[in-house]
């Protein structure tokens, strides 16, 4: 990185940051901002990371949990996490204590401690988290990169920018040969393809839950509006398949109180019996709301007919394969931009418009089982973070 770019944008993002401040004291007192930004803009019980281990970052829940892999190749007392969401630092905690909200990129300046490497998901190019870590004598390694075709285009109008950040990247390994050369036309040097990570490192059942009758409809990680789509869809096959049964699953924990009330009220409307999961887990009712962080997997494991969701708003969809590893029938919205690589590494995803959701539900008997194609291979990672910790 050019030392007069490096001064310049330190400087920026310092009075970027202060010049937020009274916004962010403001969204401080939201409930799913109360930890995360006292954490990440004013290091409230947020100490560094003890020195000298192996620096996971992830954005946060789907990610950090597809360090699984990786995780479980390495010593536990390496193992450093940090993550920019709730639900991120608390998986990460899970695997170690040495899990933080990541500051923002100012504070780096007095927070960051040597490592031995710096592990990286996806497309979180924070430009000082990488030079400081470099510079204090960390290996820089982004895996399971990608950059979507939508957001292209917005990376080369910036491609000055990304080639002062990648400098400072030793590795790079990315999910398709595409991705490989979209990285290098932006200034990324040593690019190797390894698949998607996530599909290496699939989240596996933690627990037996016994099928109850009837077919099993999951409308997995929803977002706002998609609830109501799945419960009007599902309200079809319920008239023609009494015994069938919706498992609906938030993807986000703040909803859940707002997704209860909607379907409380839609259950009594139809009639139909409902529940919480957190109350009771016997799966008993009409509708359930899954409202527990970790459960959707094993949900899977029972499910007949998966909606996923984030698809039919345009949010950019979530992991097919998770369910496609049980041979889960799926049906998606088209709004999947962001998982175009896991929805080409499963064969039998269905794709439809919003209005065709209740077609498709009554004709699922005629819908395929999905299977994974392709997998990859975290070897590479593995071997290279390897060598920086042999003596």
């Amino acid at each position: 990185m050019n030392p007069l770019f490096f001064i310049i944008y330190t400087i920026v993002v310092t009075l970027l940051y202060i010049v937020s401040i009274p916004f962010l004291l403001l969204f401080a007192l939201r409930s799913k901002y109360s930890r995360s930004i006292p954490a990440r803009f004013f290091l409230w019980r947020n100490r560094p990371l003890r020195a000298d281990g192996v620096w996971f970052h992830a954005c946060s829940f789907g990610e950090m949990r597809a360090l699984s892999g990786l995780r479980e190749s390495l010593p536990d007392d390496i193992l450093r996490f940090s993550s920019i969401t709730q639900t991120g630092f608390d998986e990460g905690s899970l695997y170690s204590q040495e899990s933080r909200f990541l500051p923002f990129e100012p504070l780096l300046l007095f927070w960051i401690k040597p490592q031995k490497a710096l592990v990286v998901m996806e497309a979180e190019l924070w430009c000082l988290l990488f030079a400081l870590a470099h510079k204090r004598g960390a290996k820089t390694l982004l895996i399971n990169a990608r950059i979507s075709e939508r957001s292209y285009q917005k990376y080369l109008k910036m491609r000055w920018f990304y080639a002062q950040i990648f400098a400072y990247i030793d590795e790079v390994y990315a999910q398709t040969y595409q991705d490989k050369e979209r990285l290098e036309s932006l200034g990324a040097k040593r690019v190797e393809v390894t698949g998607n990570i996530k599909l290496a490192s699939l989240p596996k059942p933690d627990k037996m839950i016994p099928k109850p009758k009837g077919t099993i409809v999951c409308a997995a990680s929803t977002h706002d509006g998609e609830e109501v789509l799945a419960l009007q869809a599902f309200s079809s096959l319920s008239d023609q398949e009494p015994e069938a049964k919706l498992l609906i699953v938030p993807r986000h924990p703040e909803r859940f109180a707002k997704v209860g009330s909607v379907i409380q009220k839609f259950a009594s409307e139809h009639g139909w019996s409902f529940s919480r999961y957190s109350e009771n887990d016997k799966l008993d009712t009409k509708v359930v709301l899954v409202d527990k962080l970790g459960e959707l997997v094993n949900i899977y494991t029972i499910s007949d007919i998966v909606i996923l969701g984030g698809a039919f708003v345009p949010a950019g969809g979530h992991n097919a394969a998770e369910a496609a590893q049980f041979g889960c029938k799926i049906i998606s919205g088209k709004h999947y931009f962001n998982q175009i690589d896991i929805f080409d590494a499963v064969d039998g995803i269905k794709v439809v418009q919003e209005h065709e959701l209740d077609w498709w539900l009554l004709e699922h008997q005629t819908l395929p089982n999905t299977s994974l194609r392709t997998d990859s291979d975290i070897t590479p990672i593995i071997e290279s973070i390897n060598r920086v910790l042999s003596p």
